[in-house]
Order: structure tokens, then sequence, then C-alpha cells
């Protein structure tokens, strides 16, 4: 049991730490005019250009094979990349997700023309993708998709309806779990899925925004009607789909976004109570960077696991259950220290961003109450 919950300590990475420091410059330069309410939106800013220049310094696909567009540095160079980048609140969300996870899962599951085609452009930063996993009626039950995607001539025709899809509308390709089995072929619930790729520019995709509370326009809900897609869209093996999306929700649940997403409302906090606060302020802002520091602790172990070629899809729901707690714990401790009249404009509009956003926190990424049941599961619980 207790080999199932380790988190190894990653090795030292001096190159790293060399380069923290010229990730720090760039950022001071780049968003000396954003403003912290925009600086809030955390890996929700969508910036293509950003997204090209970062790709142009090689901090985009930074592990992968060079002969893929990617730069074969390590793990931890990329996770100081990606912390200062979220700390800072830098708008990476147009090459974030292909970045974090669709493109370990083309090196992993894709085919070689699947791969020279699309991560060179993802690493880049011109080629954005989006995840299709959610559907209604099923939400973080991926088991219970209903998506369907039949065998003809030549390929596939699907059929169905995606859900919460991020970013949809300003992205290139999904990557698409769905049925293909019948259903009189396996009891198996995980059995007969697979996962294809979607070019959304295809006739039969429909895309239809889904606003926030904020009125922002993230979300998108993606019909697919009698979509035909060639054989070469499928990624992997015909109805290998569960294990494969497993290993890519590893990838999603367990990086610094799972815990820096309020972090701008952390540093107004500090800011506002100021370098002489009173005792209650100092213990509660003293307890929130001790519970970071554990995460982030916990977060680079998966990533180095991640590199390894390990599944630590039980690890990365932990992370990923512990640092929604924290980031919703952020926005509570920060309402009741300094209420959103006695903090300024500047903290009142931070705030108020985040609180409307928080409730989103232990939703994306699978619920709290399907992270608990896998965790439950690695302990023997049921």
């Amino acid at each position: 049991m207790s080999s199932l919950f380790s988190f190894p300590s990653p090795p030292p990475c001096p190159q790293a730490e060399a380069l923290r420091g010229e990730v720090r410059d760039f950022l001071a330069t780049e968003l000396a005019e954003r403003s912290p309410l925009r600086r809030a939106e955390s890996w929700n800013g969508f910036d293509a250009d950003f997204s090209r220049r970062l790709g142009a310094r090689g901090w985009i696909g930074m592990t992968w094979p060079k002969r893929y567009g990617g730069h074969e540095r390590s793990a931890l160079e990329r996770y100081v990349v990606l912390e200062e980048m979220l700390a800072a609140g830098a708008p990476v969300a147009a090459h974030w997700i292909a970045d974090r996870q669709s493109g370990p899962n083309l090196l992993r599951y894709g085919t070689e023309a699947q791969r020279l085609s699309l991560l060179p452009r993802m690493a880049a930063g011109e080629h954005f993708f989006c995840i299709g996993m959610s559907e209604p009626d099923a939400g973080s039950d991926l088991a219970s998709v209903r998506t369907r995607a039949t065998r003809v001539a030549g390929g596939w025709v699907v059929n169905g309806t995606k859900l919460w899809t991020t970013n949809a509308h300003l992205c290139h390709t999904m990557i698409m779990f769905c049925r293909t089995g019948r259903p009189d072929e396996t009891a198996d619930r995980h059995g007969g899925t697979s996962q294809f790729l979607v070019d959304l520019t295809l006739p039969g995709v429909t895309i239809r925004s889904i606003d926030a509370l904020t009125g922002e326009h993230h979300f998108n809900e993606v019909v697919l009607q009698d979509l035909f897609l060639p054989e070469t869209a499928l990624i992997g093996t015909e109805g290998g789909g569960w294990s494969q999306v497993m290993s890519e929700l590893a990838f999603e649940r367990s990086g610094p976004e799972r815990f820096l997403s309020s972090f701008a409302l952390l540093v107004e906090l500090m800011r506002v109570i100021g370098r002489d606060p009173s005792e209650r302020a100092a213990i509660a802002v003293g307890r929130l960077a001790a519970h970071i520091a554990s995460l982030r602790r916990l977060s680079r172990s998966v990533a180095g696991l991640l590199a390894a070629g390990a599944d630590p899809a039980l690890q990365a729901a932990m992370v990923k259950d512990l640092g929604a707690l924290v980031e919703q714990e952020i926005v509570e401790i920060a309402r009741q220290l300094v209420p959103p009249e006695a903090g300024g404009d500047t903290y009142a509009a931070v705030l108020a961003y985040l609180t409307l956003h928080a409730p989103s926190f232990s939703l994306r990424g699978g619920t709290r109450e399907i992270l608990r049941g896998i965790i439950a599961r690695g302990l023997g619980l049921r």
C-alpha cells in the first residue's frame, strides 16, 4: 500500500534553477502592463501571440524529442517554467492543453505520422488542442460516455456531444474519448472505448458557447453529428481508450495549476496586510504558505514519476483533490481577513473574480467525489 502513494524526491537540477531567473526576467517585461485582475485569470488567459513567443524560446514541448520540435530538456526544467508562468499570471491557455497532456499522449500512443504532423506545430505555439471527455449526463464519470464512433468504409462516423470543452472555439484539434465497441460486446464499463483526433473545422462539428457566471466564454458544447473521421484519426489501439485516457488524466491532475489558480489573490492579500500583519493574519497566511509548499513537493514528485514512465494516477488524484481544497480555502480566508471594502479596488476586483470561479476548482479535471473514489480504491477500501 505504501508504494502506491509514495512521493519520491525529485533529483537536484541546477539547470532548472538557472532557468528560473531567465523566465522571471522574461515575464517581468512581458507582463509589465498586465493588471492583477488579468493575472487572476491564471491558466484561463488565452493569448496566441504570447504562446508563439514562448514557443520561439523553446518553452513549449520542452521534454519532447527534438525530431518532433521538442528540446529534450528535463521534466524539472519544464516544471520551473510552468510554476513561474502560473505564479505570475501569464496567459498560457492557448498552448496549455497541448503542452500538458495532448502532446505527451501522442508521444506515448500516437502514430509516427501523427507525431510528425502535429507535435512540431504544438511546440511552436501554433497549433492548439482541447479535450473531448465530459458529456451531458456523464460529467466526471467517463465510463458513462455515450458518444459513439461506428466503423464505416475508410474510417468512422461519430455521433454524440461533448460538454465543458475549454476553448474549443479557439482551438484547432480535439482529442475525443468515445465508444467504439457495441453495447453487447462487453460487460466492462471501461471496455470498448477509444480516442480520436478531431479537426474542429470539419463538417459535422458544431461548437456552442457556455458562458460562465462572470460572462466569460471559456467552456463549450461540441456537437458531433455524422462526423466522418479517417482511419488515421485513431490514437493508439481501438478499444484501448480507457487506459490511454487514465494516463492522460495523470498529466492533467498533477501540475502546479492545481494549487496556483488563486495565487494572484494570495499575492494581493499579502500586499494589503503589509509587512506588519496581525497575529491572526500571520497565522492564516503562514498556514496557506505551508500548504502550497507541501503541494509543490507532491506535484514535483509526480512530474518526476511521469518523466520516468510511471503511471502515478493515484498520486495525481491526491494532488488534484488537496490542491482544490487549498485553492478554495485561499478565497475564503482572504474574504474573512480582509473584506472587499477594506482592501481597495484592485484587491476587491481580484477577490470578486476568484469568488465566482472558486466553485469550479473542485469540478474541473474530475470532481472531488470521483477523485476520492480513485484514492479509496488505491487504499483497498472499495
